[in-house]
């Protein structure tokens, strides 16, 4: 579903797209699955002016975002597709003006502009190269840990500039690994993948003017961030003479967001008088992810963004005046702002019914005295719907309400509860997965289910159908998810518990729940076991290598071995440089406990394909295990990534289910 006016929406039904009106309640055929076909489109993207449309065809995954594709322009007043479209098959990204038929696209590392479908593409740079130089288009560590995306090119609201980042790669170290294929030699798979201490992409933004092709500007970074190693966090326009750029130092505990306006005078962009910056040491009160997008007031006079409170807790601001001022406030967070228009802000928290790991959709109306706050979502259909979300219409007339659980099946029940082990009694949530017929007087085999990162949530309401289900179901096994401390969405206090030292509490806590639960009564504590996946996987080795005597095995895929092997925004977020916090580096591996492994069966699992966490973290988990001569398994996947797509997945939750059966036999 995609709104395209503020009571109008397209929908994808048996390979044609319908548009539907909700003031009329009429239906009609917008695109037919005949078009698709002549073009053997996958997905499609309308102009602003709803006169054209763009297919996207020969799409090929790149990294988690990214991609190339082929785009074939479509008139729908004539039902043709144009026969000289003048865009190069295989771009990496493509975008339509958000007015009029103005479109970019990024080829080879280069960005293009075409002022309507029809006239000639023009090249607004020309230094990109494989590796080196990328413009408008993220580079793997801002795809990955920064952006959240493969965009890099922002339009300003009335089509006249765009404004790209230039992403310089030359002095980042590359990462390298064979990829088999089918061929008689392996290929090998290069590319610039910083490390914690090693050099970053340097980053520049700059703007181009598409009614003048020789006017490219640079908006400079401040002098008091530029001054040494930086990253560009978020692009919002507010007019098409100013924009909103937030900035951050390289240790990631300060955000500097600057308004530029545009001078005639000079042709350049100058910092405006308002700025807000946000130090509070001595740990960061950002999102534990890249910081959160500003979105604009209707008045285009302020800005409302996500971000803690004197408090400690995600909460939404308004900037204005170079001052942020709290609009929410309380002990639950704010998840993300939805919509805002003149009258009112729409946003999702986990505020009702104090659930951190609940979701509903609120709504403040403007100007009210005092500020009246609606919870749009809270009593419809609660027994099923406590984790929701909304899609709003351009002018927030309609919402698609979301809702994602906890529905149960008949097949397994889900428990959820909370327990007390943290010091100063602070509420801590779980969750368990139970076979059906669950009977309290009976012994059951537990699995922990981790993840552990930063931020992160595995107790919460959305209801899931997966592995899980399957062990309760078939296995009669027990499936618990522990929030322990780093966890998000209840706070800095508990969330900042892991800044500077990963690996310890939040492992720390996995093992004393398992304890927790071994105590209910109805757990077999001769059979618990653990696994995760990425920084899970992490958690699961760190914890079975902490000699604790609970657990009796555990699963590991593509896990951490070692801090210093990954990426420099994401590691260097929680633990800085490792010049700044060495001790908490050297302590944080899974390598120094390897001879504590002797005591567990290990299974270890990894993707020869990672582009994320290196196979080299699993390979050096395997040495360290072979010279303790601690007996483990193992199983790689050859030419698989990180989400160890295809095959390979229906492979490897059967292969850990028949671990686990061996363990727990």
């Amino acid at each position: 579903m995609r709104w395209i006016s503020d009571h109008e929406y397209l929908h994808q039904k048996d390979g044609s797209v319908f548009l539907h009106n909700l003031i009329t309640g009429n239906n009609s055929e917008f695109l037919s699955s005949i078009t698709f076909d002549q073009v053997a489109a996958s997905d499609y993207v309308v102009s602003a002016d709803k006169i054209y449309v763009a297919f996207k065809s020969n799409w090929t995954k790149i990294w988690r975002h990214s991609f190339t594709a082929s785009y074939s322009l479509y008139d729908l007043a004539d039902s043709t597709f144009l026969s000289t479209p003048d865009i190069p098959h295989q771009v990496h990204l493509f975008a339509w003006a958000p007015t009029g038929n103005k479109m970019a696209f990024v080829w080879e590392n280069d960005v293009y502009v075409k002022t309507s479908p029809t006239a000639k593409a023009v090249q607004v740079t020309s230094n990109g190269k494989h590796n080196n130089i990328l413009n408008g288009i993220p580079d793997w560590v801002y795809e990955e840990e920064m952006f959240s995306s493969y965009e890099a090119m922002w339009w300003s609201p009335g089509g006249k500039y765009l404004a790209y980042a230039e992403f310089n790669d030359t002095l980042v170290q590359n990462i390298e690994y064979s990829w088999y294929g089918k061929e008689q030699y392996p290929d090998t798979v290069i590319f610039p993948y910083p490390k914690p201490g090693t050099p970053n992409p340097v980053v520049k933004l700059f703007v181009y003017d598409t009614a003048n092709i020789s006017s490219i500007t640079e908006v400079v970074v401040p002098a008091s961030v530029g001054a040494g190693d930086h990253y560009l966090a978020t692009v919002t326009w507010v007019t098409d003479e100013r924009i909103a750029v937030q900035w951050q130092k390289r240790k990631q505990n300060e955000l500097r967001f600057q308004i530029y306006d545009f001078s005639i005078v000079g042709n350049t962009w100058m910092e405006n008088a308002l700025e807000v910056r946000h130090k509070p040491p001595p740990i960061p009160r950002f999102p534990a992810f890249s910081p959160s997008n500003p979105t604009l007031s209707a008045d285009k006079n302020s800005f409302y963004i996500v971000m803690s409170d004197n408090n400690g807790y995600k909460h939404i601001h308004q900037v204005a005046g170079g001052t942020a001022t709290a609009v929410t406030s309380g002990t639950w967070e704010v998840i993300d702002i939805l919509k805002v228009t003149s009258n009112n802000i729409y946003y999702s928290s986990n505020q009702y019914g104090d659930k951190p790991g609940g979701r509903n959709v609120y709504k403040i109306t403007l100007g009210a005295t005092p500020p009246a706050t609606q919870c749009l979502t809270c009593t419809l259909n609660e027994d099923r719907c406590q984790y929701n979300s909304a899609y709003f219409s351009h002018d927030a007339s309609f919402f698609r309400m979301d809702c994602s659980g906890p529905s149960a099946t008949q097949h397994t029940s889900t428990h959820t509860h909370y327990t007390t082990h943290y010091p100063n009694s602070v509420y801590l949530w779980y969750q368990m997965t139970l076979p059906p017929g669950f009977d309290e007087s009976k012994k059951y085999p537990l699995l922990i289910d981790v993840y552990a990162g930063p931020c992160s949530q595995k107790a919460d309401y959305r209801y899931r159908l997966g592995w899980a289900a399957y062990l309760a179901s078939t296995e009669k096994v027990i499936v618990a998810s522990f929030d322990g401390r780093g966890s998000g969405y209840q706070g800095d206090k508990l969330m900042h518990s892991i800044y500077r030292r990963l690996g310890t509490y939040e492992v720390e806590d996995q093992i004393t729940a398992a304890r927790e639960f071994t105590n209910m009564g109805f757990v077999d504590k001769g059979r618990i076991a653990i696994w995760g996946w990425s920084y899970g996987g992490y958690v699961t080795s760190m914890v079975l290598g902490a000699g604790s005597g609970v657990f009796k095995c555990g699963m590991a895929v593509a896990p951490v071995s070692k801090w210093e092997y990954y990426d420099t925004i994401y590691t260097e977020r929680y633990m800085n440089q490792p010049s700044e916090n060495l001790e908490f580096y050297k302590n944080s591996t899974v390598t120094a406990r390897a001879k504590n492994f002797k005591s567990v069966q290990y299974l270890l699992v990894h993707g020869t394909a990672d582009d994320n966490v290196h196979f080299q973290q699993a390979a050096q988990i395997s040495e360290a295990l072979v010279e303790e001569q601690v007996d483990f398994e193992a199983m790689w996947y050859t030419d698989k990534d990180h989400g160890l797509d295809g095959s390979a997945n229906q492979h490897v939750y059967t292969h850990m289910s028949h671990f686990l059966q061996r363990c727990f036999a």
